[in-house]
């Protein structure tokens, strides 16, 4: 199983931190993680970034202001993933890092981690 990190580089410690805690889910064989960080140099990062939101059974929108207010994750990222989940190709789940008024948003219809969809900052 694909899982996916779309997120703003301003969230990039709590991105980190994730990849961590799903180590274990990885080593057991259960799951691989792709992230922007894998795009190595000298490849077209778009193609990269498309195809892994192609090829993605998850898809965790890490979701903060900075999220929000970024073009490519907010216009180009999350509208495919909602395209990909709306069609039952992938699931996606928002993961609401830092405080942002987001039951609003495209996503803002899906059940959101943590609980309740209140910031792990809170």
């Amino acid at each position: 199983m694909e899982v996916f990190f779309s997120y703003s580089h301003k969230d990039k410690e709590f991105h980190d931190a994730l990849v961590q805690h799903l180590t274990p889910l990885q080593q057991e064989g259960k799951i691989t993680t792709w992230h922007d960080q894998k795009i190595m140099p000298g490849d077209e990062w778009e193609k990269a970034i498309e195809s892994h939101l192609e090829s993605a059974d998850i898809i965790l929108l890490l979701i903060s202001v900075d999220f929000v207010n970024s073009k490519y994750c907010y216009d180009v990222e999350l509208k495919k993933a909602l395209q990909r989940h709306e069609k039952g190709e992938a699931r996606v789940i928002p993961v609401i890092l830092r405080s942002v008024d987001w039951h609003n948003t495209p996503f803002g219809k899906l059940n959101a981690l943590p609980t309740d969809g209140k910031a792990i900052t809170l």
